[in-house]
């Protein structure tokens, strides 16, 4: 390979916290003779700061990160670096994700148990300026918006806000008030206040209870 064809190839970067995920991508992207990884990260702070030397046009992005919030990291590239498309590549169902990515800033939203083909189609897609989300996806986003319905959510998870999300899910980590807030750059109070919003939009007694609810999502997310 020349170096004037490989500067032909579209510019891949990669967020995830997995490293067994970032070969695999790796590897599948490098063998297209259309892509290349330029750069990988596992956590939204090494992103965020890598992303500017190596000028990817698209970021591959998982939800679930080291000590940060994938949605948070999409809102952020968004801001920072607004002509880098974001294509999220989560185990977490989309049912539950898809639209918060989307609405954060997202061009497609894929599950990876989907086959390698997918993958590589869901990342042409978005580069060529379209949306990749699934007909289950376009139809909910199609009542929502385009008829003006509401569907009744799935699960109360859905209720909460985005910054609610981020606070449930580095709790079902165990992670604490204070490890919460640097991550999330808020402070202990904030975090507290939205532990608060949480316990009532779930309906959970006590902090123990959201405590095991978190774990037990957190779980779930990793393991479905």
């Amino acid at each position: 390979m020349t170096p004037t064809a490989d500067l032909r190839k579209r510019r891949v970067f990669l967020v995830d916290d997995h490293p067994l995920v970032r070969e695999w991508l790796t590897n599948l992207i490098n063998q297209q003779p259309d892509l290349t990884v330029c750069g990988e990260a596992e956590s939204a702070p090494q992103a965020l700061g890598a992303m500017g030397a190596a000028k990817p046009e698209v970021a591959i992005v998982d939800l679930s990160l080291k000590d940060s919030s994938g949605i948070e990291l999409i809102k952020d590239l968004k801001q920072c670096h607004p002509d880098v498309a974001v294509l999220v590549l989560s185990m977490h169902d989309e049912s539950h994700y898809a639209e918060r990515a989307l609405r954060a800033g997202a061009r497609g939203y894929i599950m990876k148990r989907e086959t390698t083909r997918k993958v590589i189609g869901a990342i042409r897609q978005v580069l060529e300026g379209k949306l990749c989300i699934s007909e289950a996806v376009a139809a909910a986003l199609a009542a929502r918006f385009v008829e003006g319905k509401t569907p009744p959510p799935h699960s109360p998870i859905e209720l909460l806000s985005d910054r609610e999300l981020a606070v449930f899910e580095l709790l079902g980590q165990g992670r604490g008030t204070r490890e919460i807030a640097e991550t999330l750059r808020l402070s202990m109070k904030t975090v507290q206040a939205y532990s608060a919003r949480i316990k009532d939009k779930l309906h959970l007694a006590s902090a123990t209870e959201l405590l095991r609810e978190a774990i037990r999502w957190h779980e779930r997310g990793r393991t479905g």
